[in-house]
C-alpha cells in the first residue's frame, strides 16, 4: 500500500481529472486482496452503494492502540478510495484516527469535488466506521 504522503505528492502532478481517476483505480488495484473469509456481512460497511468491507486489528496495550486495517470493494474507483483512506489511517494510533480529517485530505488531493453524491456518502460511511472502530479501541 502506498504511503499517504506519496499519494498526495503524486496527485499534485496530475492536473486532469481523468488522470486522477486513473490513478485512483491504480491505487485500488495495488490494494492487497482481502481473503474471501473476511467478506462477511459483519465486515461490510453500511451506507455504501458499492460493497465495501473493512477489517481491523489492534496492536499494543493501553487505551490508545495502533490500528491496522484491511479493506476491499467490488467497484474499482471505490477500491481506490479505500486504498487512499487506509493509507492515511493504517498503522496509526486510535486517537490519531479519531482526529483524522478526511474532508481535508480528499480536498487537498482534488477529489472531493469530483465524487458523485453516492460515492461521497459511501466515503463518509467508511470513514465513520473507521473512526467508530478507533473510538471503541480507545475506550477499551
Amino acid at each position: 500500500m502506498a504511503d499517504i504522503d506519496t499519494i498526495i505528492e503524486d496527485f499534485e502532478f496530475l492536473d486532469d481529472w481523468e488522470d486522477r481517476y486513473r490513478y485512483v483505480i491504480e491505487l485500488g488495484k495495488a490494494l492487497p486482496d482481502m481473503p474471501e473469509g473476511d467478506r462477511t456481512e459483519a465486515n461490510k460497511v453500511q451506507g455504501c452503494v458499492s460493497q465495501v468491507w473493512l477489517v481491523h486489528e489492534e496492536t499494543g496495550a493501553g487505551t490508545d492502540p495502533v490500528m491496522v486495517f484491511r479493506g476491499d470493494s467490488d467497484a474499482h474507483i471505490v477500491r481506490g478510495l479505500v486504498a487512499i483512506t487506509l493509507s492515511a489511517v493504517d498503522g496509526k494510533r486510535a486517537s490519531e484516527i479519531e482526529a483524522f480529517d478526511a474532508v481535508d485530505l480528499f480536498s487537498r488531493i482534488g477529489l472531493i469535488e469530483h465524487l458523485t453524491p453516492q460515492r461521497a456518502n459511501g466515503l463518509r460511511a467508511m470513514i465513520g466506521r473507521i473512526k467508530a472502530e478507533a473510538a471503541v479501541a480507545s475506550a477499551a
